[in-house]
């Protein structure tokens, strides 16, 4: 029985009522196993001393440490395997204050004491998968930054209004709307990019590159591809529309996949904020007139040497023509103090650069190296250089 139970999902319950408790370990312990406590205080200190706790479910009136106080904590904590817990808080229907609270400190979700067996247990394990999924995805990154020296970039995907659809028209429709998008995902992304389902109607893409240029773009195919598509349901015929939110960690190996990830979700949240079916990065929304803008700043030559390190040489030559035109500057410099009669012109003809190109480089490049200085910090001006 023991070896069973070592192999289940361990969940902690954390309510000050007993027969609460006994009421839950009943309903869900031969689904998972289930570690109680009797008050917040009694909670903290389990997760502290047991790091194979997977979800957390909690009261909220309790003595000594309430819900709210160790759903703050949780949070709060530096241990990422504590701070990313999904955390289940129980709530009567009509305690809709104490909900918005509790979310805004950071729950992940919601039951009420009378939540069916079938729906408590569905919800139980869809948070312990999302614990899974983003222990996978940090080891995943892991290897990513050690392959790509940083270069990691996430985008997180939701299925706009999705709640409000699985009420119009069912679960079992939102979930066919899910398993679509999560087939066009798949058959869309590269070989050496991961997907992973964080919640329903809502994915996450990890890819090992820093250029959000490209990122940016295949957000913007994705969700046109999504728009095209209508779903007929009796008399309805449904459409979808997406909210994409972009993050980069820009070189940063220090930056968890975690934050990255939520970024990302804020900036799916401001997106929906705007009204849904967009694209938003650090620099804001992304369109394809902005993304054409960007497109055409010089590209990044570091990132362009990682790429060449690490074999993908085809990669860089599809960005041939604008790396001379990044580069021309410092090479006409060389030219003028060196003297070692390079071929500027060929070069330049090679690369299909026309004079007012070339005038553009050279005045650009001056321009620009002062702009980089003073919006360096800036994230949004790093973001499109790769």
């Amino acid at each position: 029985m023991s070896e069973v139970l070592a192999q289940l999902p361990r969940v902690l319950i954390v309510d000050d009522s007993r027969m609460v408790r006994a009421s839950l370990i009943k309903q869900i312990r031969d689904k998972f196993d289930v570690r109680e406590e009797a008050d917040g205080e009694a909670g903290w200190q389990a997760l502290l001393l047991d790091p194979t706790i997977e979800v957390v479910i909690s009261d909220i009136g309790m003595p000594r440490l309430d819900g709210f106080g160790l759903l703050a904590r949780i949070r709060g904590s530096r241990l990422s395997r504590i701070n990313t817990l999904p955390v289940l808080i129980i709530s009567g229907e009509d305690e809709n204050e104490a909900r918005m609270k509790a979310q805004a400190i950071g729950a992940t979700d919601f039951i009420t004491k009378g939540t069916p067996r079938v729906e408590l247990v569905a919800r139980i394990e869809a948070l312990v998968k999302l614990a899974q999924t983003r222990r996978e995805l940090e080891e995943s990154r892991e290897q990513l930054v050690r392959r790509n020296q940083g270069d990691v970039s996430v985008m997180v995907v939701q299925i706009d209004g999705y709640d409000a659809l699985c009420g119009s028209y069912g679960h079992s429709v939102g979930q066919l709307v899910h398993r679509k998008l999560s087939k066009l995902l798949s058959a869309k992304v590269r070989k050496e990019d991961t997907i992973a389902h964080l919640a329903e109607g809502q994915f996450a893409v990890i890819s090992p590159t820093a250029d959000l240029d490209a990122f940016g773009a295949f957000a913007l195919r994705l969700r046109r591809a999504i728009d095209t598509i209508v779903m007929t349901y009796k008399e309805h015929r449904i459409r979808i529309s997406l909210t994409i939110g972009l993050a980069s960690a820009h070189g940063d190996a220090d930056l968890s996949l975690e934050a990255l990830l939520q970024l990302a979700i804020a900036r799916v949240a401001e997106g929906t904020l705007m009204g849904g079916n967009r694209v938003v990065s650090e620099a804001g929304e992304v369109t394809s007139e902005n993304l054409a803008r960007f497109s055409r700043l010089a590209v990044s030559v570091d990132h362009a040497l990682t790429q060449l390190r690490n074999g993908s040489k085809d990669e860089v030559r599809r960005r041939l023509r604008e790396l001379v035109h990044t580069m021309m500057p410092l090479l006409e410099l060389m030219e003028d103090d060196l003297r070692v009669q390079m071929n500027l012109a060929a070069l330049a003809e090679k690369a299909q650069l026309t004079a007012l190109d070339m005038h553009t480089a050279t005045s650009t490049s001056t321009s620009t190296s002062t702009t980089t200085l003073v919006t360096s910090t800036h994230p949004g001006f790093n973001q499109w250089r790769g």
